[in-house]
């Protein structure tokens, strides 16, 4: 199984809108069509397809600069469809963006926030060496991981 993050392109953006979550993980994230918009009118978004195979399999989205803190990188979005969890997708795609953010000269630190209900989301997060620090003014939790830090093995 080949993962790869890719960009969104005219050639992949509609099937990227049109993934699907159940409805007990739908509540967790905004929709990749709400996402994508947002990677369009804010600068410093950053939206990524995730593929599994040369096949659309998933979505993230991350800023640059987040707060206008230069070096601070923070994850917003991480999905994969409904029909393809469970299989090491979101894990792998989420060790490569480690990766390339880790790589930035600039990065002093990456953020992901998530519901704290969201107890799949939490586990892998804190599996891939993120550290809860508490929960944000929107209820969500926010967890950072440090750049330098040890990237955690594949399991």
């Amino acid at each position: 199984m080949q993962i790869t993050l890719e960009p969104v392109t005219i050639d992949n953006f509609e099937t990227l809108m049109e993934m699907t979550l159940p409805p007990e993980q739908d509540r967790y994230i905004a929709n990749n069509a709400f996402s994508i918009a947002q990677s369009r009118f804010y600068p410093n978004y950053r939206a990524r397809a995730i593929y599994c195979d040369s096949r659309p399999a998933g979505f993230l989205l991350y800023a640059v600069a987040a707060g206008d803190v230069p070096g601070h990188y923070a994850i917003y979005r991480l999905m994969v469809e409904h029909e393809r969890q469970g299989r090491g997708i979101g894990r792998r795609a989420l060790e490569l963006l480690l990766a390339e953010l880790r790589a930035q000269p600039d990065a002093h630190r990456i953020s992901i926030c998530y519901h704290p209900d969201n107890a799949v989301a939490r586990a892998l997060y804190l599996a891939c060496g993120f550290t809860e620090v508490g929960i944000d003014a929107d209820g969500e939790m926010i967890a950072h991981i440090l750049p330098n830090a040890p990237a955690a093995s594949a399991a």
